[in-house]
């Protein structure tokens, strides 16, 4: 074979290795691909994912007094909770060691909860916010002493090591006054959404607010993780922005509610009463600057012996008041031309046959002048007076005064009360009772805000507990109290010098404070019972109190005295003269050395009966 031959051949052997080789290589190439595909998407699946989300809860918004303190706020709660299975069992001492030492939770308590069971433990639903951060702090220090370890699944796949969680469980409410403010500011329940706690109002201003109150929005962040296990945020990362509910900002002065509570207190105390209301409003903005009671519950710790006091006495429950139903019943009279305050009415010297009843007086006189009818509280000149009106007229100007209507006060479950019809009140016997103040009954805010009326010029105004609601610095109004003309200004001022005399010279001379323009009418009611009437009372003390430039309406309760005089004038009326008191050295109210001469001082211990 020639030299050229050979290298032809040789040749022709390279081409054919070549061939094969490439022949070989390229799917040997391939399957090395698919595999180290195949290799990542799995290892993905056994990786833990870098991408995490956690949601922010929103919180209820405050409730705040006039005076600004925080009545009632929320706080944040979360949840401990471990994976027994991931503890290394070597380290499970230093653990619980180290997680009792931080919450002082009980260590036996805790080992036996992760020992008892394999899984993920709850350890505690109830860590506020600060003590959240520090068990954060310790979950990344466990990470890194190796406490947390892979382990195994039933399916017999290894399972990265799981730490422990912080993790938000919902909110807790917490009334810092205590049981003062209640029941007005009311209570709430807790309800479960989507596995966190949250919180509903039930009672009081926490129900009727409940809307704004609310949480509006929570913020939820989404993104990696870093080796701390924390998210990182960049501007994608929150998916929507925290909004907490608004803040309720009352009108009401918490200085002056606790010591007009503390004067509930000690009359209820004084006079075996079942209840002493007190309520302080102003005259010319309907706005509530106090409402006290001895039944009062703590929001946050309700017991049975106090489940009785949940209800606002003052707004849910209607009466019958007595003799403070006189000067509306004298003001629709005299509003209508059929009385004037000067003119002589016959009053049968004390004793007066009603029916197959005789109507007693306790000021027995042959006749009065009007005016003197309410001063010295005459039923029977209050009978004459009445038997003048028509049912039509009466039952109409009762509606006026806004009775069988709710107050349209910011509280929930508020009743209208009850007064005969019209039919009823063209019967001489029911229009009589009606005249002194039986047979309808009212709220005690229904006849606070009656009487604001002789104050204000003959207007009525809606009384109001919350001033405003605020939201990152902004206020807004809402529920705006209405007002609307009940009577004349010159009706109005006729009985605000009648009640002003009332007490300068009739039954309500305890309620004198000097410097001040004082005015009102004790009233003091049998408590219906079984079809009749027991022997237990009601008494009660309606009015006002100005000076120069301030002017308020204050209305007394007393239920079911059993301790000295069921009068109001011996009751109701020296409570009113101590809140009257309460608010000179508070600075609502600044007495006059030029109204001292219109005082007429009387014997404090003189029995007064109304």
């Amino acid at each position: 074979m020639s030299l050229t031959e050979m290298r032809k051949f040789f040749k022709f052997l390279k081409n054919i290795n070549l061939f094969k080789l490439n022949y070989l290589i390229i799917p040997l190439l391939l399957l090395i691909f698919l595999y180290v595909v195949y290799y990542w998407s799995s290892a993905n699946r056994r990786l833990p994912n870098l991408k995490s989300s956690e949601i922010n809860t929103a919180i209820r918004g405050e409730i705040v007094t006039s005076d600004n303190y925080i009545s009632a706020n929320s706080q944040k709660l979360y949840k401990v909770s471990v994976d027994s299975r991931s503890i290394d069992p070597n380290k499970l001492e230093l653990f619980v060691k180290l997680y009792c030492i931080y919450t002082g939770d009980n260590e036996k308590r805790v080992k036996d909860a992760i020992t008892s069971s394999k899984g993920t433990i709850v350890l505690s639903y109830k860590i506020d916010a600060k003590m959240a951060v520090h068990l954060k702090e310790l979950a990344r220090k466990l990470n890194l002493k190796k406490v947390f370890v892979s382990f195994l699944t039933p399916s017999g796949k290894s399972n990265p090591p799981i730490r422990m969680s912080v993790s938000q469980s919902g909110e807790k409410r917490v009334y810092n006054t205590a049981d003062s403010l209640t029941p007005l500011i009311g209570y709430i329940n807790k309800t479960e959404l989507d596995g966190i706690t949250r919180v509903k109002g039930i009672k009081g201003i926490e129900k009727y607010y409940e809307y704004y109150l609310n949480p509006i929005n929570d913020e939820k962040i989404s993104g990696l993780r870093d080796i701390g296990d924390n998210i990182i945020l960049e501007k994608s990362s929150r998916k929507s922005s925290k909004i907490d509910g608004y803040d309720a900002i009352l009108n009401i002065d918490l200085k002056v509610q606790k010591e007009l509570e503390f004067l509930a207190d000690n009359a209820a105390d004084d006079y075996d009463a079942k209840e002493i209301l007190i309520a302080v409003m102003d005259s010319k903005s309907g706005k509530i600057l106090a409402l006290a009671t001895n039944l009062r519950y703590n929001p946050g710790n309700i017991t049975k012996k106090t489940f009785s006091n949940l209800n606002s006495t003052a707004s849910e429950y209607a009466y019958e008041m007595g003799s403070v139903i006189k000067p509306i019943i004298f003001s629709i009279a005299y509003e209508t031309g059929m009385v004037r305050p000067d003119e002589m009415i016959p009053t049968y010297n004390g004793s007066y046959k009603l029916g197959s009843r005789t109507i007693k007086d306790t000021h027995p006189a042959n006749e009065m002048s009007a005016t003197d009818i309410i001063v010295h509280s005459s039923n029977i000149g209050m009978i004459m007076i009445s038997s003048r009106l028509s049912g039509e007229i009466l039952h109409s100007g009762l509606e006026k005064f806004g009775f069988m209507q709710k107050t349209g006060i910011d509280l929930p479950y508020e009743q209208k009360g009850y007064m005969p019809d019209v039919f009823s009140l063209e019967n001489k016997v029911y229009k009589a009772t009606t005249s002194y103040g039986y047979g309808l009954q009212l709220t005690f805010l229904q006849l606070l805000n009656a009487y604001m009326i002789f104050n204000n010029d003959g207007v009525i105004i809606s009384p109001r507990i919350v001033s405003y609601l605020r939201k990152n610095g902004e206020f807004y109004q809402v529920n705006e109290a209405e007002s609307r003309n009940v009577i004349s200004s010159e009706t109005a001022n006729v009985l605000k010098e009648i009640l002003i005399q009332t007490v300068e010279r009739g039954t309500g001379r305890k309620g004198q404070v000097e410097g001040l323009q004082i005015g009102g009418k004790t009233g003091t009611a049998r408590i219906a019972s079984g079809g009749g009437y027991s022997n237990l009372y009601n008494s009660s003390f309606f009015g006002f109190a100005n000076d120069k430039s301030s002017s308020f309406t204050i209305g007394v309760l007393v239920r079911e005295p059993k301790k000295g005089s069921y009068y109001a004038a011996q009751n109701a009326l020296p409570t009113f003269r101590k809140t009257v008191e309460i608010l000179v050295n508070n600075g609502y109210l600044h007495p006059s050395i030029t109204d001292k001469n219109r005082v007429i001082i009387k014997d404090e211990n003189e029995i007064i009966k109304d």
